[in-house]
C-alpha cells in the first residue's frame, strides 16, 4: 500500500503544558513554533510513523519573566537545546483512540515515553484539503528530563510542580 504523509497545520494547532504553581494553582503555557508529520499506510493512523518538534525558544506562560527563566539554562536551555522532539508511532487502541509510542528528547535526556491521542475526526476544508485532528495528551516528570530548577518558599511550599500535563490539539492536513 501507498504510504500517506501527513502534516501539522499550525494556524490550527495548538501544543499547551500545565504545571502546579505553589502546589495550589496550574500555570498554563504554550510552544508557538512546532512542526511534525505522520505517515501512515492505513486510513485510519494505526502503525502510523511520527515525527513532531517544539522551538524552546518560542515558549510562552503569558508572562514575559518567567518566559526567559524557562529559556534559560536553568530549565530549557534554549540557547544550546533549541528544539524538544518526539518520535515514534502510532498503535490505535479502539475506534478513536491511539497509544503514540517512541522517545521524547527534552535537552539532552531521550526516553521512552507513551502519549494518548483521541482522534477528532476527517474532514475537507473550504480549499479542499483533507485534515485530520487529534488531542494528545501525556505527563511527564520534568526533573527526569533535565528540568531540575526546583525553589521552596519560606512556609515549606514547592515553587514549581514536578509533573507536567502535556496536552495538543493537532490538525493535520494530508499531502
Amino acid at each position: 500500500m501507498a504510504t500517506t504523509k501527513w502534516v501539522i497545520d499550525p494556524t490550527h494547532s495548538e501544543v499547551q503544558f500545565k504545571v502546579k504553581h505553589l502546589v495550589i494553582s496550574t500555570v498554563t503555557g504554550s510552544f508557538k513554533t512546532f512542526e511534525g508529520s505522520a505517515e501512515t499506510e492505513t486510513e485510519d493512523f494505526d502503525g502510523a510513523k511520527i515525527t513532531f518538534a517544539a522551538d524552546t525558544t518560542s515558549i510562552d506562560t503569558n508572562q514575559a519573566q518567567r518566559d526567559e527563566h524557562l529559556r534559560s539554562a536553568e530549565f530549557f536551555d534554549s540557547e544550546k537545546f533549541p528544539k524538544l522532539s518526539f518520535t515514534g508511532t502510532s498503535v490505535k487502541t479502539d475506534d478513536d483512540t491511539y497509544t503514540l509510542k517512541g522517545d521524547l528528547t527534552v535537552k539532552d535526556v531521550t526516553k521512552p515515553f507513551e502519549f494518548k491521542a483521541e482522534y477528532g475526526g476527517n474532514m475537507t476544508d473550504f480549499y479542499g484539503q483533507n485534515k485530520s485532528g487529534f488531542e494528545v495528551t501525556g505527563k511527564i516528570n520534568r526533573k527526569e528530563f533535565g528540568l531540575t530548577w526546583s525553589a521552596v518558599t519560606e512556609a515549606g511550599g514547592v515553587v514549581v510542580g514536578d509533573d507536567v500535563k502535556i496536552i495538543a490539539n493537532i490538525q493535520l492536513i494530508k499531502q
